[in-house]
């Protein structure tokens, strides 16, 4: 079909598929970025405490819990942040992991609708 000049791509159910999975991926695209933003300051944050841990001199230091601090052993402390640590390193791990899967899926899809519709779909965010 011609239209001052313009030719319209006809947008099929499986174009919608995949417009749709496209802006989904996105999404979680963006959700996953600031949860590796959180997972690594808590790192950070982790890692501090611990450099902070080696400095002092106390047996019982205050360790939050919650919302309240307790006196517990320093060794105990030791062994929890480093837990921690672990922890949040494997959520990290994981997050980055489906990060670069979806960025890889995102790029199939922009291949697949760019190819079909060039300049009359825009994927790209300002």
């Amino acid at each position: 079909m011609q239209q001052d000049g313009s030719s319209e791509t006809e947008v099929t159910w499986e174009d919608q598929q995949n417009i749709n999975k496209f802006g989904r991926l996105n999404n979680r695209f963006h959700e996953l970025e600031d949860e590796i933003k959180i997972a690594k300051e808590t790192n950070d944050n982790l890692e501090d405490a611990s450099n902070e841990l080696i400095l002092t001199d106390e047996e019982v230091v205050r360790f939050q819990l919650g919302e309240v601090f307790a006196h517990v052993p320093k060794e105990g402390v030791e062994s929890r942040i480093e837990q921690m640590k672990e922890v949040t390193s494997k959520n990290l791990e994981k997050h980055e992991e489906e990060r670069d899967s979806i960025l890889a899926q995102m790029a199939d899809l922009k291949k697949i609708l760019y190819g079909k519709f060039k300049d009359s779909i825009n994927l790209e965010e300002d």
